[in-house]
């Protein structure tokens, strides 16, 4: 596989995760603190689910190289 590929393939996997993201919005796991004038979000899930696929990506790139 070339290195072409791997970008168009990369790109498409991004546009997926993009869209799912989108319509899903926040995870389950998410920490929202809202008070008066004051809203702290720490995407905790978030941050583990992008860790996981970031993972796996890189560990792709690998295989090919």
């Amino acid at each position: 596989m070339n290195m072409g590929k791997l970008f168009i393939i990369l790109g498409i996997m991004f546009v997926v995760i993009g869209v799912i993201w989108s319509l899903i919005g926040k995870l389950p796991g998410d920490i929202t603190i809202k008070r008066e004038n004051f809203t702290f979000h720490f995407p905790i899930m978030t941050s583990i689910v992008v860790s996981i696929i970031l993972s796996l990506i890189f560990f792709i790139i690998g295989k090919f190289r």
